[in-house]
């Protein structure tokens, strides 16, 4: 028998060690290799997003590639220790250190090449049904499956280097151990693992002190301070699990009346083992599970904003230039014309607003006619407006400014032209998106309007009055192709000219929706395998560490079964020794989302006022039962396995 035969031989004989090794390397190539498929898609190179999708998904691939890499590092290095009385037993019989290196690289290189022959047949398989899912979040007209080599080669060459830096690190990193400590196999221990109360009390403190930094920047604008929070974050827990949770657990033992009771006796020892033993994996599921919550966060945010960008933004077409602006009647016509051909229903309204000053604030308003504003409510079937001499109403720019405007009362005087006003309410719906309105506008009677004949008295503003064009239409998602010579043009005059300002300013809430659509699409395509990937690592290591002590935990429960244990009280003890390596991670990860996402939402309250609560606790729901049913099915496992 060669060598080689040797190496293939173990790796069939420990087909059950080395399965869900090969499950999870094979499932991070197919999720990879599909990536590849719809990264060098032509259609998707050509499509709405242009290089911002290329850009998503080189992106996801880099995190998958990188955490790919820590991921199948940490299962490689949990086998090798299930194989430790394995190779105890070679090394006795006289295998040099060197062919031991050998062996492994050579097992490592056919677990590795099967992972990836298998990961590309089922990625390519699933490629036609992703590409239709992928086409109709993305509204293509088509997504064909297609063969290229280049999404084939950039999985062999990344895997392949993937799997020989993975062995080369699990074999000449591994720390160095003692014969008789390889022979005892999975009953050895690490008795140098000790814990501090000091260290225990900075993990509660770094912990607690995140939690107040998101606090404050969520009510505050002290925005630098999220610098300082996932360096908390980090340091808070991982001493929470090396010492903080060691250091209670050893209090409640102290506490007899409390410790000798029942099962709490057997299940307090052996979860003081379990967490000296596995600081890291806790640390690492904990970590890897708030980088997935957040991810599904994210998504919730984009979902929140496309969801109510409809409402946010009432209007199909705004076309707003300066008084002399030379294109202004060029460009309404042309609007006109391609509405009119494309056969969308429209009203149009315009608008001459006038900037004064403000007595009361003593800053620039917006002063809006009352016969132009009602010529748009018009449109909306909104109630009109009927303003006296010397009234005016607010013009709301969001919700919240709705509840804030809704009784104040403001006495003030335009002072370029001494007109005196009473502000006394806010007209009760948005018919401006943010954007377009400025915080301070209000609408003014007509008599009152044509008495603006003085311009602002700040020289520096450089458009002291400007025309305002409105399209209502119905069908507004319908207008991306609309305006886009114009839009072009805005972004030239802008971007590539970088002038100081344009004579005119257009913005399509149709062509942005579908930027917007699309980016979210894309997003979400790439943040929910992402977070699938994240989530069953984060179970994974559970399972994996579970799976390397499973002789051990066998026979611990074969002398407490000869001793008297009823199946009853085995699946009590099973529980409460699993439910803690299950739920405290993913607990102090939802903790840590939870803050994380209170503070994102007082941020987007402000920028775009959009509410992100109800999402995030449908996504933490849904984590939940994830969560409980893999929980279930790994204790049906372990306990079929201990009963065998």
């Amino acid at each position: 028998m060669t060598f080689r035969q040797f190496a293939y031989r173990n790796v069939v004989r420990n087909s059950r060690i080395y399965g869900a090794f090969f499950m999870a390397s094979f499932f991070s190539v197919a999720v990879f290799f599909i990536y590849s498929m719809l990264m060098f898609h032509p259609d998707i190179e050509r499509g709405i997003l242009g290089e911002v999708s290329l850009i998503g998904m080189v992106g996801a691939e880099i995190v998958l590639v990188l955490f790919t890499l820590f991921f199948l590092y940490y299962s490689m290095s949990a086998f090798l220790e299930a194989r430790s009385h394995e190779f105890a037993i070679l090394l006795h019989l006289g295998m040099e250190k060197r062919q031991m290196n050998k062996l492994i690289f050579l097992e490592t290189m056919i677990i590795g090449s099967g992972s990836i022959i298998v990961g590309i047949i089922f990625g390519f398989s699933f490629s036609k049904f992703f590409f239709m899912i992928v086409r109709e979040i993305l509204h293509l007209e088509q997504l064909p499956l297609y063969v290229s080599w280049e999404p084939f080669l950039l999985t062999i060459g990344v895997f392949t280097s993937a799997f020989v830096v993975i062995c080369f690190i699990s074999v000449y990193f591994k720390r160095e151990r003692k014969l008789l400590d390889l022979i005892k196999g999975d009953a050895y221990i690490n008795s140098t693992s000790t814990f501090s109360q000091v260290r225990a009390i900075y993990g509660v403190a770094l912990i607690l002190s995140t939690y107040v930094l998101a606090f404050i920047v969520s009510h505050t604008s002290m925005i630098g301070l999220t610098l300082l929070i996932p360096f908390s974050a980090t340091f808070g827990t991982y001493y929470f699990f090396s010492d903080s949770v060691p250091f209670f657990l050893d209090l409640a033992r102290g506490k007899r009346k409390f410790h000798w009771q029942r099962y709490r006796l057997l299940s307090l020892a052996e979860q003081t083992h379990v967490m000296m033993d596995n600081v890291k994996m806790f640390f690492v599921v904990t970590m890897v599970s708030t980088m997935a919550f957040l991810s599904v966060g994210v998504l919730a945010t984009m979902s929140s904003y496309t969801t109510q960008y409809d409402r946010l933004n009432p209007l199909g077409l705004i076309y707003k230039g300066d008084v002399d602006n030379p294109y202004e009647g060029k460009h309404i016509n042309s609007l006109r014309l391609q509405l009119e051909d494309k056969g969308l229903s429209y009203h149009l309204s315009r608008f001459v607003v006038v900037k004064q000053t403000s007595s009361y604030t003593h800053n620039e308003v917006e002063v809006f006619r009352e016969s132009d504003m009602n010529a748009l409510l018009t449109s909306f079937s909104y109630p009109m407006l009927n303003l006296a001499s010397g009234e005016a109403v607010f013009i709301p720019y969001s919700e919240d400014s709705l509840k804030k405007l809704k009784n104040k009362v403001v006495h003030t005087v335009l002072e370029e032209n001494s007109i005196s006003l009473t502000i006394d309410s806010v007209y009760p719906e948005i018919v401006f998106p943010g954007s377009i309105v400025s915080v301070n506008s209000i609408v003014i009677s007509d008599e009152d309007f044509v008495n603006l004949i003085k311009p602002v008295a700040d020289e520096d503003i450089v458009q002291p009055s400007y025309h305002l064009f409105t399209f209502y239409i119905p069908q507004w998602m319908e207008t991306k192709e609309i305006g886009k010579d114009i839009d072009d043009l805005t972004t030239n005059e802008y971007f590539i000219k970088k002038d100081k300002h344009s004579p005119f300013y257009f913005e399509n809430a149709g062509l942005n929706y579908s930027y917007i659509l699309a980016t979210y699409s894309l997003f979400t395509l790439v943040g929910v395998l992402v977070a699938t990937v994240f989530l069953l690592a984060a179970g994974s290591f559970v399972y994996f560490k579970l799976h390397t002590s499973l002789e051990r935990e066998k026979r611990k429960f074969d002398v407490l079964k000869r001793m008297g244990l009823t199946d009853t009280e085995l699946k009590k003890l099973v529980n409460r020794h699993l439910f803690p390596q299950f739920f405290l991670p993913w607990g102090v990860a939802m903790m840590h989302s939870a803050f994380a996402f209170l503070m994102v939402q007082s941020i987007l309250k402000d920028i775009a006022n959009i509410s992100i609560v109800k999402e995030v606790f449908f996504a933490f729901g849904f984590f939940v039962l994830i969560q409980v049913i893999y929980f279930y099915l790994i204790r049906w496992r372990y306990i079929s396995h201990i009963r065998s």
